[in-house]
């Protein structure tokens, strides 16, 4: 993409270099806070025990107050509330994150994941959408299928599934809720996936036209390949034609038919 290329050769000193790490970092710190917390108020070492994730989430109407954390701050808390499914999901997102920044680089990868934040911040604000950063990260594993279609997870450790089908599956399903919800959830999808849009669509657009223009090109070989098997003289009597007997000669009579010289009706010829 060239418009990557220059903006990377202009603004690739503003790269996140190892970004995976710091997203998994700062989720599993604030996975361990939340946890602590919870812990502390049920042993009874406070009395009045505040919800820690509620103060990170993307909230427009406190942001709107001065809480301007939360632009940032959401983006950290897990989706996930057992501690073994926090510690697959931050295996699985630094998983994802690694692959990417192999494949992009740093600065593409933190230019994706930041157009991926201003449009999941103006889902919330513009639309109501309450998608937290479970967009956010869809979009990344959607990336991540892209360039790697044909690895290979284990569900449970025991069945092997490519990542191609876990998109397809998951693009299913945000298709379905695409049809099935409302016209502010259809414009909150599509703001919190700007990301995967901006870099990814022109490249589905030049592929689909690629094949356009590879299928129009082979309808014309196949149209002409049958033209040459078509014969240009054929006999009304006997069904002769050239190409079943080069030495024949053929006559287009006064009726208006094209005879072998054989069958040519007697005062009707007429030239070839």
């Amino acid at each position: 993409m060239n418009w990557l290329d220059k903006l990377e050769r202009r603004f690739g000193f503003l790269a996140i270099r190892g970004l995976p790490r710091i997203l998994v970092g700062f989720a599993a710190l604030v996975f361990g806070l939340t946890w602590l917390l919870k812990t502390a108020g049920s042993a009874g070492y406070v009395q009045t025990l505040p919800d820690f994730t509620s103060m990170l989430t993307l909230d427009p109407v406190r942001i709107r107050h001065g809480e301007v954390w939360r632009l940032i701050t959401y983006i950290f808390i897990p989706q996930a509330t057992s501690p073994l499914w926090v510690l697959f999901a931050l295996w699985f997102l630094w998983w994802v994150g690694e692959g990417l920044e192999r494949a992009w680089g740093s600065f593409r990868l933190t230019l994706y994941f930041l157009v991926g934040m201003i449009g999941t911040t103006m889902a919330a604000f513009f639309f109501g959408s309450d998608f937290s950063n479970s967009m956010l990260l869809m979009s990344l594993f959607l990336a991540f299928a892209h360039f790697y279609p044909e690895e290979i997870i284990y569900i449970l450790f025991i069945l092997p599934v490519r990542i191609k089908w876990l998109a397809w599956i998951a693009g299913a399903f945000l298709l379905f809720g695409f049809f099935t919800n409302s016209n502010s959830y259809r414009a909150a999808l599509i703001a919190a996936l700007a990301n995967y849009l901006i870099f990814f669509g022109p490249e589905f657009i030049y592929r689909a036209r690629h094949r356009h223009e590879v299928s129009s090109r082979q309808k014309r070989y196949e149209d002409q390949a049958r033209s040459e098997t078509e014969p240009l003289h054929k006999c009304a009597v006997c069904g002769a034609t050239e190409l079943t007997d080069p030495n024949l000669d053929f006559r287009v009579a006064s009726d208006g038919e094209e005879y072998c010289v054989a069958h040519l009706p007697s005062a009707q010829t007429a030239t070839r």
